[in-house]
């Protein structure tokens, strides 16, 4: 069945949809990645966005069950040029258009995508709507340039409740803005105890947890959206180790006094280049973000940069000159993507082994 993407601008992409036949209306993005389909799709920080995959050939290794990275996708839409009917892999379970059927997530394959590509490299990222045949262009496109994207992806996407993931080691709470599965994999294989929290979630409740370590998860959206998130960070710095992870990143260096602003289309993908200004070792990191942290606002902190994008230059990673706390705009966990800074795991665990010595010298003082 035919459907069509129409972008604010009135641009239309006819296509064949699969997955579910819903109507779906987003921010339109395109991800590099040459595979990872399924970590993707099921990554939070895509929240209601219609995702574009620019390699060709999408689903040929098919759906497994251990690939998720949520357990309940929260993507837009999926765009690609070609969908795979017949996948083949000794994991797969399922085809990319099954998978999309039953979490109901409209697909679209069968367009130009590098032409869309594009379009988003030089306009910046556009509102669209995947929608069927009979839509009027221009009332569409109307429609589009007059809808306010939402604001309250990090509430849709993070845990309502608190849950425990046992571990036997150092006592981590995670504060969920629509973290990854492989955060908590990653803290775990390090045998962290892990508290997974709403992002709204008080300081004193946390607190009460005896955390050893703060982890800040990835998410989706404007960090300035998340003001609950800014004032609990500002409350547990200098209080116990803190490592965020991309939105966590933002969040950190908002709390710290510095200014964050939307990026033309974005770093989405699996192939970032990124320098570690201290040994000038650059790592391939995995990344997805449409917002950045201002350098210049760096200076009125107390936050240094430590990591900065080879390409463009921009913020990739500080640490805090007064407490235990650093965070970088990357994914150190991939999934899907590089493992390259993966270390940072061990970083962090680190810094809370060294600030665990400190509190014991400070008692016998």
């Amino acid at each position: 069945m035919k459907r069509q993407l129409i972008l604010e601008d009135g641009e239309v992409f006819i296509g064949k949809g699969f997955g579910s036949e819903k109507e779906m209306t987003g921010e339109v993005v395109f991800n590099t990645g040459m595979t990872g389909y399924q970590e993707i799709l099921s990554d939070p920080s895509y929240c209601q966005q219609l995702v574009v995959l620019t390699y060709p050939l999408i689903g040929n290794y098919g759906i497994n069950r251990d690939d998720f990275e949520s357990i309940a996708p929260s993507v837009g839409a999926l765009i690609v040029k070609e969908a795979s009917s017949f996948p083949n892999n000794w994991r797969n379970e399922k085809s990319i258009d099954q998978m999309l059927k039953e979490k109901e997530i409209p697909g679209l394959e069968g367009i130009d995508t590098r032409k869309l590509t594009r379009l988003i490299r030089e306009h910046g990222t556009l509102r669209g709507r995947l929608c069927s045949m009979d839509a009027d262009v221009t009332q569409v496109a109307e429609e589009l340039r007059n809808t306010a994207l939402v604001k309250n992806q990090v509430q849709q996407v993070s845990t309502k409740d608190p849950y425990h993931a046992p571990g036997f080691g150092h006592r981590v709470v995670l504060i969920d803005f629509g973290a990854k599965h492989g955060i908590v994999r990653n803290l775990i294989q390090r045998r962290c105890d892990v508290f997974v929290v709403p992002y709204n979630t008080p300081v004193e409740e946390i607190m009460q947890l005896q955390p050893d370590g703060i982890m800040l998860s990835n998410g989706p959206g404007d960090p300035e959206d998340v003001k609950e998130g800014i004032e609990t960070i500002q409350g547990l710095l200098g209080k116990v180790p803190i490592f965020g992870i991309c939105l966590g990143h933002q969040l950190l260096c908002l709390a710290a006094g510095a200014t964050s602003s939307k990026m033309k289309f974005g770093h989405r993908g699996s192939n970032h280049p990124v320098k570690d200004i201290e040994t000038g070792k650059v790592d391939i990191t995995s990344q997805n973000h449409g917002y950045t942290v201002e350098r210049e606002s760096l200076n009125e902190t107390d936050l240094v940069l430590t990591h900065v994008n080879v390409n463009d230059g921009s913020v990739e990673g500080v640490s805090h000159s007064k407490y235990p706390a650093f965070s970088v705009q990357y994914h150190p966990e991939a999934c899907p993507g590089p493992a390259d800074a993966n270390h940072l795991f061990d970083r962090f665990v680190t810094l809370i082994e060294e600030s665990k010595k400190e509190s014991v010298k400070t008692v016998n003082a």
